[in-house]
């Protein structure tokens, strides 16, 4: 009855919305945030810059058949999907402006509407700018605001794209460099460049805390758009357990989930799928290959959550690809499963997590003294998981999966959005053990935004294998083929 529940929500809710979104005007724009959330945003800008100037590049155009997903940097100031726009806030007169380069309308007749700098008078009320200029006039000596400013502000960081965090492209980036036969520098690097070059008496700064400072707080608006998320997300994992038997493969249970992601109006992925199967697949922790077939005995480590609306989620599940946990399984899945209850339970605004975490050590005691450990390796997982948390206080969540701006400062704040992600580990077995789920921090305590997911271990028991979407067709071998006659 309760995902009975759910799915006529998603019904109710989540396709309205995306009809409004998609019949707002002959021109797409996100429905989200309102012109206000961001002068707000704007405004907590302007009290930290001073009399000085930001200015933030969006996405280049895509050099493929690629979504044109923007950056999360820049979506987050304008909500503007347009590539290769500009938005300056210029801190003397408190003013913002965005530079969209000119509609193409050859572009338009292929793929559709976008909105340009023809659009001003619209842009002015959907985005709440001051001013609309063209980017093609961008050069340096048309840019008042830049050009009188002592101190301008823009990304260090890498931007994010679709599917990526800060950590990922630093690495990619630093990798880049070091190979001999590239050595490129990143847009970012080279935008700075310009910027230093183009106004020499200007100091440049790093925008990227100051941006990182706002994200890690989320809005209500912001709120609503990761539940949502998280909700398609959860139910893509039903979906994918109902679909669980052996023989099936792990991309088949990514597909199940996947099309939940897109029938509910995601229309891509937070980050790569980790579907694995079996205790070497599970033990990778990242696993993306998902091509191993599923094995009566095994247990599934699925890890996936859509991007929606440039929101994501991050969420996580195991269980038996028979459809019974083994006692070992279930022996440890049970105790990881009490400690993440225990944590989440404890979570409240003006403390912190390690506050949280002792508390939960101490609910524990009673949980270690009724569990009957078959072996003291596994007690010893579970005190060690227990005593250093085992990455329990996660990740933040947001526009990226691993998102930017950190909860973990100090107290908890309303607004705080993470990754509760409990891992135990048995080395001497290679076994990994864990759940996931992303919560936020409210007012009087605590939301776990797939707080429907199964997590109670007889309650996965009884979907997995209940009958999902996954249909496979086995390949048809050369001698069965049959080719009409001439």
């Amino acid at each position: 009855m309760r995902m009975q529940h759910w799915l006529s929500l998603f019904v109710l809710v989540l396709c309205p919305a995306l009809a409004q979104a998609q019949g707002q005007s002959d021109v797409y724009y996100q429905t989200d945030f309102p012109a206000e959330e961001f002068k707000e945003r704007w405004a907590k800008i302007y009290k930290k810059i001073g009399d000085g100037a930001v200015i933030v590049q969006g996405m280049p155009k895509v050099n493929g058949f690629i979504f044109p997903r923007q950056n999360n940097e820049f979506y987050y100031l304008c909500g503007i999907e347009t590539p290769h726009a500009y938005i300056i806030l210029d801190g003397k007169t408190k003013k913002t402006t965005l530079y969209l380069p000119p509609r193409d309308l050859n572009l338009e007749r292929a793929e559709g509407r976008v909105l340009g700098f023809d659009d001003a008078a619209l842009l002015k009320k959907l985005v709440g700018v001051d001013d609309v200029q063209n980017a093609k006039q961008m050069k340096e000596d048309q840019l008042p605001q830049l050009k009188g400013a002592s101190t301008i502000y823009a990304l260090f960081s890498p931007a994010e794209g679709y599917a990526q965090s800060r950590v990922e492209l630093n690495s990619a980036n630093k990798a880049i460099k070091a190979d001999y036969w590239d050595g490129r520098e990143t847009r970012e690097e080279n935008f700075v460049k310009l910027l230093k070059k183009r106004y020499p008496k200007a100091e440049v700064k790093d925008f990227t805390s100051i941006l990182d400072s706002l994200r890690a707080v989320k809005s209500k608006r912001e709120i609503a758009v990761i539940r949502r998320a998280s909700q398609i997300a959860g139910l893509g994992l039903i979906e994918a357990m109902k679909s669980t038997k052996p023989g099936v493969f792990e991309y088949q249970l990514e597909a199940a989930c996947r099309y939940v992601f897109l029938v509910n109006g995601a229309r891509l992925d937070g980050y790569r799928s980790i579907t694995a199967s079996g205790t070497a697949n599970i033990n990778n922790m990242h696993y993306y290959r998902n091509n191993a077939a599923l094995k009566a005995g095994d247990l599934v480590l699925m890890d996936y959550a859509p991007d929606y609306g440039c929101y994501v989620s991050d969420i996580a599940r195991m269980w038996p690809v028979n459809g019974k946990f083994s006692p070992q399984q279930r022996e440890l899945l049970q105790f990881v499963l009490e400690y993440r209850n225990a944590i989440i339970k404890r979570i409240r605004p003006r403390v912190s997590s390690k506050e949280i975490m002792a508390e939960a050590k101490k609910a524990m005691e009673p949980i270690f003294e009724k569990t009957k450990f078959s072996k003291p390796a596994y007690e010893k997982a579970c005190r060690a998981l227990v005593n250093q948390g085992g990455g329990v206080f996660s990740h933040s969540v947001g526009m990226a999966v691993h998102d930017d701006g950190s909860y973990n400062k100090g107290p908890l704040q309303p607004g705080h959005v993470f990754s509760i992600d409990p891992q135990l580990r048995v080395q001497s077995e290679s076994l990994y053990y864990r759940y996931e789920d992303v919560v936020v921090v409210t007012e009087n305590g605590v939301e776990n935004f797939t707080d429907f997911l199964p997590s109670e271990l007889n309650d996965i028991e009884r979907l997995v294998g209940s009958g999902g979407i996954v249909q496979s067709v086995p390949p048809v071998a050369e001698k069965d083929v049959k080719r009409p006659q001439r």
